[in-house]
C-alpha cells in the first residue's frame, strides 16, 4: 500500500512529480541538495517559487503547496526510512543516480518501493550494482513534462522488477494521479518519445524536402492528422528549440544503429545556427515562429546549410487548401486524412511522406518493442496528445492504401502489416486489437476505465448530426441501463443549432438517465460564433433571438427531465459548453478542466442560462441577491475561469458537496453512470426557481468601479459597455418587478445579448476574434 512518498531531485521534473501527487490529496517529500549559504533557499524551497509561478498552473491550488514537505538530501535523508515509494529525478547521469541508489538500499525499508523518472538511461545500468532484493523492487516511472497535464505514464520493468511492485504502481498512478499508464520494455527511448520524437524529425525532414513554409507543414501535420494543431515547428518553439536538439541528441546515443531514426536525428544546420543566436523558441527571442507587433504572427523561411539565417514574414493566415478541405471533411463526419493524402502537389507529397514514414516507423517496433499495438496507439494519445495513434491511422487510411505509400518511397512492408488485415475491428460488441502473433485481443484498459472514443465503435447512435450525437449506453454498470448520453463531436466542440438539437432530443427521450460526455481534447469551447457573426452582418437580431431562445429552451428541458442529468466534462468547457454542464444535476469533473463564462471577452453576455445560473448560485452563497448580483458581476465581468475544480468552485462553477472531481479522465464516464444509478430511485426534478432582481443603487457602485478602471486603463470604454449590460439583467429598474421567474430572467439576457449585438465594437471582437485568434481591445 502506497501511502508516503518522497521525491528526490526538485528540478522541472522532481517539483512536477511532487506538485501532482500533492493535487492528488496526498503529502509528499521533496528533497535536493542543500544551499550553498545560510542565507540562501535551498532548491527544494525555490521549487516550490517556481510551482507557485508556474503557467500553465502545476498546482491545481496553491494552497496544495502544505501538502509539500522540503528538505536537503544532507539533512533529511534518514527520513526515507519511514516512505512507501521514492521516486528519483534527479540529473541523467548514471555515475550519481548509483551512488544515490546506494545509499538509498542503506537507509529504507525493506518494503521500500524504488523509481526513476529517466527517459535514457536502461534499468539494467541503473541497478546492475545493487542487490537482488532492491532490483526487485526496482522500476522506471517516465513522466511527461508538465506532470499536471501529459496524461502518460510509462512504467518500465527490469527483468527482475517484482509483478507486484509494477501492479501496485500501476494502479496508484492510475487511480490517484491520474495517469494512463502503458507498460513499456526495458527498451531505448520506451515508445512516446521514440515514435514522437521520431514523427517530429520526419516532419520537419520532409518540410525541408517537399519545400513547404513551416506554417504550411503546421497546417497539415496538426489537425487534419489528428495531431495537436501546434504541428512540428509549433511544437519545437513550445518546448524550446534547445530542449529539443538535447532530446534528439539523446535518442541519437541510444538508439541501434540500423534504427531509421538516425535518418532524420542528424543535427540541422539551420536549428544550430538560431540557438547560436538565441532563437530558441517561445522561451527565447523567438523561434521558428515570432509575436510580431500587435500580435501578428510572424514565420522563419526554412534555410539550408550554407546559407544565412533569413529575416521573418508574415505567416499566411490562410491554410493549404489540402487542410481546408480536411476541415471541411471533418466538418461532415468524413475521413480528413483522404483530402491531405489526394493529389500530386508539395502539401500532399508532404503528407504522404510523413504518413509513410512515421506509420511505418511504429509497425517495425512489433513484435521487438511490444506485441501490442494499443501500447503505441495508447503512448502517442496519451504522451503527444494525438487524436488517433498510429495504428488507428493505418486502419483509418485503409491497409491496401498504406501500402501503396510506402511503396511509392520504396518502404519495406514491416512484417507486422503482410497479413492485410485490419488492426482493431469489432467481434460481438468489443472493439478488439491484433497481437503480435495475429490473434485478437479485446482492448486492454484498467477495471473502471472507459475511453467513450473507443467503446463508440461498437455503438450506434439513436440520433445524430455533423455536430453531436446521442446513445443509449446499456450494460455499463451493474443495475444501470437504458441511459443516454450525448456527445458533442464538432470542431473544438463548439456548439451550433445542430448540437442543441441533439440535447433537446435527450431531454425528450431521456431514458433513465442523462449524461453529457466527450473525451475530446475539450469538452466545448462556447458558442460557435461564426453563427452571431452571420446574424450581425445581416442585421439579423430577430436571428440572434430565435437562436438563442432555441439553446435556452434546450437546457431547461434537460434542467427538468425527470430523470437524472450528469455532466462529465474535461479540459475546456467555456461559455455555452459550461451553460450546458450549469443545467445538469451533478457534475463530475476531471480535475485539469477549465470552466466558466468567458462572453465579455468577445463583446457579449452569456445568453444560454449562463447568468441566470450562476446569479442563482451566488444566492445560495451569500446572504442577499445584492451580493450574488456583485459576484456575478466580477465573474462575468472580467471572464473569470477556474483552473480546476478547486479554483472553479470559488466562482460557483463547481459546487463542492454536490460536484465530484476524478483525477483520471478515463474514469470519468465511469463514475457518471455509477452517479446516475445511485441518484435515480430517489431523484425528484428540481422546482423551478424565483429570483430576486437586485436594488437598482447597486449599478451606481459597479458603474464607478467601471469609470475608475477605464481611467487607469485597467479596462477599455467598451468593456464598461459590456459590464452595465451584464448588470442589466440582474438589476431591478423602476418598471421591473421585484421577483422573476426563470423566464424572465432567460429573456433579460436574450435582449442584453443583443443590445451588445448591435454594437460596432461587439462587431469588431467577435471579427478579430474569427479572423486573426484573439479579440480586439475596444
Amino acid at each position: 500500500m502506497i501511502e508516503k512518498i518522497a521525491v528526490i531531485g526538485a528540478g522541472t521534473m522532481g517539483s512536477g512529480i511532487a506538485a501532482q501527487i500533492s493535487n492528488s490529496g496526498k503529502e509528499v517529500l521533496l528533497l535536493d541538495l542543500a544551499a550553498g549559504d545560510l542565507e540562501t533557499k535551498h532548491p527544494a524551497e525555490i521549487a516550490i517559487d517556481r510551482l507557485l509561478a508556474s503557467d500553465p498552473p502545476q498546482l491545481m491550488h496553491k494552497k496544495n503547496t502544505a501538502l509539500i514537505t522540503t528538505g536537503t538530501i544532507d539533512s533529511d535523508f534518514d527520513k526515507l526510512a519511514e516512505y512507501d515509494w521514492v521516486i528519483e529525478a534527479v540529473v541523467e547521469r548514471l555515475d550519481v543516480k548509483k551512488a544515490l541508489y546506494q545509499r538509498l538500499h542503506e537507509t529504507i525499508s525493506a518494503d521500500c518501493i524504488v523509481s526513476s523518472n529517466t527517459s535514457t538511461i536502461p534499468i539494467s545500468l541503473l541497478v546492475e550494482d545493487m542487490p537482488p532484493d532492491f532490483r526487485r523492487r526496482f522500476a522506471i516511472t517516465h513522466y511527461f513534462n508538465p506532470v499536471r497535464y501529459m496524461r502518460l505514464l510509462e512504467l518500465v520493468k527490469g527483468e527482475e522488477t517484482s509483478i507486484r511492485v509494477i501492479n501496485e504502481l500501476a494502479d496508484f498512478n492510475d487511480r490517484v494521479l491520474g495517469k494512463g499508464v502503458v507498460k513499456c520494455a526495458d527498451t531505448p527511448g520506451f515508445l512516446g518519445n521514440r515514435v514522437g520524437v521520431f514523427a517530429l524529425q520526419v516532419g520537419i525532414d520532409e518540410a525541408f524536402k517537399c519545400g513547404l513554409k513551416v506554417e504550411e507543414a503546421d497546417a497539415l501535420m496538426g489537425r487534419p492528422m489528428g495531431i495537436p494543431k501546434t504541428g512540428v515547428f509549433g511544437l519545437y518553439d513550445l518546448i524550446g528549440i534547445d530542449l529539443m536538439v538535447d532530446v534528439v541528441a539523446s535518442l541519437r546515443s541510444i538508439l541501434p544503429k540500423g534504427d531509421a531514426f538516425h535518418a532524420v536525428g542528424v543535427e540541422n544546420a539551420m536549428i544550430t545556427k538560431m540557438i547560436a543566436d538565441g532563437y530558441t523558441g517561445d522561451k527565447g527571442k523567438g523561434g521558428f515562429y515570432l509575436s510580431g507587433s500587435d500580435n501578428v504572427r510572424m514565420a522563419r523561411p526554412l534555410t539550408g546549410i550554407d546559407e544565412p539565417l533569413a529575416e521573418y514574414y508574415v505567416a499566411a493566415k490562410t491554410l493549404p487548401q489540402a487542410a481546408l478541405s480536411a476541415a471541411s471533411a471533418t466538418a461532415k463526419r468524413e475521413e480528413p486524412l483522404d483530402a491531405i493524402l489526394a493529389g500530386d502537389d508539395a502539401c500532399a507529397r508532404f503528407s504522404r511522406h510523413v504518413l509513410a514514414r512515421v506509420l511505418a516507423y511504429a509497425a517495425n517496433l512489433i513484435p521487438d518493442v511490444t506485441s501490442s499495438p494499443q501500447d503505441i496507439d495508447d503512448a502517442m494519445k496519451l504522451g503527444f496528445n494525438w487524436q488517433r495513434g498510429p495504428f488507428e491511422l493505418i486502419d483509418a487510411i485503409g491497409q491496401a492504401k498504406f501500402l501503396e505509400l510506402l511503396g511509392d518511397l520504396d518502404i519495406p512492408v514491416p512484417p507486422f502489416l503482410k497479413n492485410n488485415q485490419p488492426i482493431y475491428k469489432l467481434s460481438g460488441s468489443s472493439l478488439t486489437v491484433r497481437q503480435a502473433d495475429d490473434t485478437y485481443s479485446p482492448i486492454n484498459l484498467p477495471k473502471g476505465v472507459i475511453r467513450f472514443h473507443l467503446k463508440r465503435k461498437s455503438l450506434s447512435p439513436i440520433i445524430e448530426n455533423h455536430d453531436a450525437s446521442l446513445f443509449v449506453l446499456d450494460g455499463f454498470a451493474q443495475g444501470v441501463n437504458d441511459l443516454r448520453l450525448v456527445e458533442f463531436h464538432s470542431k473544438a466542440n463548439a456548439l451550433t443549432d445542430a448540437s442543441m438539437e441533439i440535447v433537446a432530443a435527450a431531454a425528450k427521450d431521456h431514458g433513465s438517465g442523462i449524461i453529457i460526455h466527450n473525451d475530446a481534447q475539450h469538452f466545448s469551447a462556447g458558442v460557435d460564433l461564426n453563427a452571431f457573426r452571420k446574424f450581425i452582418e445581416a442585421d439579423d437580431w430577430d436571428g440572434i433571438d430565435r437562436f438563442l431562445s432555441r439553446f435556452q429552451t434546450a437546457v431547461c428541458k434537460l434542467k427538468y427531465t425527470p430523470v437524472p442529468v450528469v455532466g462529465a466534462p474535461s479540459g475546456l468547457a467555456a461559455g455555452g459548453g459550461y451553460e450546458v454542464l450549469a443545467h445538469c444535476d451533478k457534475l463530475v469533473v476531471h480535475t485539469n478542466s477549465v470552466m466558466g463564462l468567458v462572453e465579455s471577452g468577445v463583446g457579449v453576455v452569456p445568453g444560454g442560462g449562463g447568468i441566470k445560473e450562476t446569479f442563482l448560485r451566488w444566492r445560495r452563497a451569500k446572504e442577499s441577491w445584492e451580493e450574488a448580483a456583485w459576484q456575478t458581476w466580477m465573474n462575468l465581468g472580467y471572464g473569470l475561469t477556474g483552473s480546476s475544480p478547486q479554483m472553479s468552485a470559488r466562482l460557483q462553477y463547481f459546487l463542492e458537496g454536490r460536484d465530484e472531481a476524478i483525477m483520471n479522465r478515463d474514469r470519468l464516464l465511469t463514475r457518471a453512470i455509477e452517479l446516475v444509478g445511485e441518484m435515480q430511485d430517489s431523484y425528484v426534478a428540481p422546482t423551478p426557481p424565483v429570483a430576486k432582481l437586485a436594488d437598482w443603487r447597486l449599478h451606481e457602485k459597479m458603474d464607478r468601479f467601471m469609470k475608475e478602471g477605464v481611467k487607469r486603463g485597467d479596462f477599455m470604454p467598451h468593456d464598461r459597455t459590456v459590464a452595465m449590460t451584464i448588470a442589466s439583467v440582474m438589476l431591478r429598474a423602476d418598471d421591473d418587478p421585484q421577483s422573476v421567474d426563470e423566464q424572465a430572467l432567460y429573456a433579460r439576457e436574450r435582449r442584453a445579448f443583443i443590445t451588445l449585438a448591435k454594437t460596432p465594437e461587439t462587431h469588431a471582437r467577435i471579427r478579430s476574434m474569427l479572423d486573426d485568434g484573439a479579440a480586439v481591445r475596444n
